[in-house]
């Protein structure tokens, strides 16, 4: 967002508070939180992740302008590597200043699996120099001097906790300057970890701590920059139950920056569901906060609907995304980059839904506002996805000049060589493939393959197994099955060696099994597709349509190797997924009932298998009438069945003169 940050929930209550007079008061605001968490390393930028469909340029989605834990500016501290004696001569730390991570419009690149954009450079707003004292931090914003002791019942003063805090802080310090230099990471970690207990040692009677809250926050996103995800998820789900977010502003902020950094680090680890948690209970804090129609919410709204993309929970990304465009409407603004970045990502969600002429409306807009917004340099990456929409709609002549119209650009400002211009390669490459022009296919085919194969360290390894899996596709489609599974093999090596990729990889080993399944090598894509199954159960995605899709192939590969039974249970399961997901009449579902007839004929359950082909030869009747030749072969294999079971079909045929009779009377009325 311009001007501020999503991470900056109401910073206007931040800037108006009057600054302390008290010159060694140590600044322990929200805002010190926030530029702790600025000074690390995002978490995510250690992360392949995948390509998100709204942004666009060369970032990736968790590692675009929304980032939580965006690399900032910190000040350079003169402390040595520190020794325990040296821990008593502590000096007073300088205040931090506040630097918020970026969250503008200039976004990631959207379709690309979470994947390359150009990175924004992170904002820097609201410098302060004013110092506050250290405790007690609520949320009316108040400055309170902590006693440095008490007296208790008995007349003795009590061992002050001032000096912890001071310790905590002159930790915390040198942990955030070693990892400012990257001398020493583990160390840092050591320290923090130190700080953390400090800071809850000195904690009122376990009443929150901003400082404490914001330790958690900077030992998380250590851990992370270790890639020890697993042990950053307890730090911040502790961090994210300490504020009590009726106690004011500070503490909602608090909550909901450890509730997008927690989102971020599940994303890492494949955990999209939890992390789509997150990210929605932080948008409803930030709701509460700033309002429905704050533009701050519009730009959580573009994070969440992103998520839920990767998620593949379009429907749900359709509606995030409506509303973070309602927001600009709302506020009445002239087209911003913001609301080009959540055009485009309409625009993709409505693409990857099929509805594409309502994808070319939204990519259209978003290109004439970031045209307007002076963004010329991305107008190229909406330019490729006008394209894909041309193409959806088979409008050939216009996809062939949107794409070529995106290359000139992109080579004249990212160079011959650059990922992007391998990506408009690839998709020239399927629509000459698809118009019948294979000459032209593969020589589009192998300037992609050479940029991805050039070994150039400005490509991300992501981004070479992308282009490698999407360049197998054209292949499969030509007949080149093997030279498919060549370049899907070393698309899963890269990916093998990047955390928060199970989905990316199932999917691949999917397209694998298929391959090898068209080859006739049964038992390797029965192990393929095992494998598939296996990680799509790990990451939540039980209830996705892909998932009942490759349930429904893995049973097939089990009845070429005569596993039956396994072969019956994986399509019982796929049934109910694709009956729940797409409704008993889609026809990946009447595809499964079909096989699924078929495996319990094998075992001898006619009865089942008759009730289930009945169903399936009379939906398709129903729509496509007796002359469609799959209804007329379901339909003998139903005939058969019923005479190995002594029964007699009373089924009356409906004829394809019939069925168009019943359309046109239908359309007439409608009319």
């Amino acid at each position: 967002m311009e001007g501020g940050s999503v991470n900056e929930l109401n910073g206007n209550s931040i800037h108006s508070k009057e600054d302390s007079n008290a010159d060694e008061a140590f600044d322990t605001t929200i805002e010190e939180l926030c530029k702790n968490l600025c000074e690390l390393q995002s978490s995510t930028n250690q992360s392949p992740s995948r390509q998100s469909f709204g942004s666009y340029g060369d970032e990736s989605k968790i590692d675009s302008d929304l980032q939580h834990l965006a690399l900032g500016e910190t000040r350079d501290f003169d402390i040595t590597t520190e020794d325990e004696g040296e821990e008593d001569q502590l000096e007073k730390p300088q205040e931090f200043d506040m630097v918020r991570p970026g969250t503008g419009s200039t976004s990631r690149k959207s379709s690309s699996s979470a994947e390359a954009m150009p990175k924004d450079t992170e904002k820097q707003v609201g410098k302060k120099n004013a110092n506050r004292s250290s405790l007690g931090l609520g949320g009316t914003g108040t400055t309170r001097k902590k006693k440095a002791g008490t007296k208790l019942q008995n007349g003795n003063e009590e061992q002050p906790s001032t000096e912890n805090v001071e310790l905590a802080r002159f930790l915390l310090n040198q942990a955030r300057n070693l990892v400012s230099s990257g001398d020493n990471i583990n160390k840092a970690l050591e320290l923090s970890l130190r700080a953390a207990k400090l800071f809850e040692a000195s904690a009122d009677n376990g009443k929150p701590c901003l400082e404490w809250i914001m330790c958690l926050h900077v030992t998380a996103a250590i851990h992370c920059k270790l890639k020890e995800y697993k042990e950053a998820i307890p730090v911040l789900q502790r961090s994210v139950e300490i504020p009590v977010v009726v106690q004011g502003e500070e503490h909602a902020l608090a909550k909901f920056a450890g509730l997008m950094q927690l989102g971020d680090t599940y994303a890492m680890v494949g955990q999209l569901e939890n992390a789509v948690s997150c990210y929605t209970e932080g948008l409803q804090i930030q709701k509460k906060v700033l309002g429905e129609n704050d533009p701050r919410v519009g730009e959580t709204c573009r994070y969440l609907a992103e998520a839920l993309v990767q998620a593949l929970r379009f429907d749900e990304a359709q509606e995030v995304c409506e509303t973070a465009l309602s927001i600009h409407r709302e506020n009445g603004l002239p087209a911003s980059i913001s609301e080009a970045a959540d055009r485009r990502l309409m625009g993709l969600i409505c693409e990857t839904k099929g509805d594409h002429e309502n994808a070319l409306e939204h990519l259209v807009l978003a290109s004439m506002a970031m045209a307007a917004n002076g963004q010329e340099s991305e107008v190229a990456f909406v330019d490729t996805s006008i394209g894909d929409s041309y193409l959806s709609l088979s409008r050939y002549d216009e996809a062939i000049c949107a794409y070529q119209k995106s290359l000139t650009a992109l080579k004249t400002a990212k160079g011959e060589n650059h990922p992007a211009v391998g990506s408009v390669y690839i998709r020239l490459a399927d629509l000459y493939n698809r118009t019948g022009k294979v000459r032209e296919a593969k020589s589009y085919c192998e300037n992609a393959l050479r940029i991805y194969e050039s070994h150039n360290l400005e490509i991300s390894p992501e981004e070479i197994a992308s282009g490698l899996t999407d360049i197998s596709v054209i292949c499969e489609s030509m007949n080149e099955v093997e030279q498919a599974i060549t370049l899907l093999q070393k698309a899963l090596k890269i990916y093998a060696d990047s955390p928060g990729q199970k989905i990316m990889i199932a999917g691949i080993e999917a397209q694998m099994g298929v391959l090898y399944y068209m080859m006739g090598q049964y038992i390797e894509s029965y192990n393929t597709f095992k494998s598939a199954v296996s990680k799509l159960r790990a990451t939540g995605k039980k209830q996705s349509t892909f998932f009942g899709i490759a349930l429904n192939q893995m049973g097939l590969a089990c009845i070429q190797l005569d596993a039956l039974e396994e072969a019956v249970e994986l399509f019982e399961e796929a049934k109910c997924i694709l009956e729940q997901e797409c409704s008993p009449y889609h026809p990946e579902t009447l595809g499964v009932y079909s096989n699924l007839a078929g495996a319990y004929d094998a075992i001898g359950r006619l009865d089942d298998a008759i009730a289930l082909l009945g169903h399936v030869v009379g939906v398709r009747e129903e729509k496509l009438g007796t002359a469609n030749s799959g209804t007329e072969d379901e339909k003998k294999r139903l005939v058969q069945l019923l005479k190995e079971s002594g029964k007699v079909s009373r089924r009356k045929a409906k004829s394809l003169k019939t069925l168009i009779d019943s359309e046109l009377m239908t359309s007439s009325a409608l009319r």
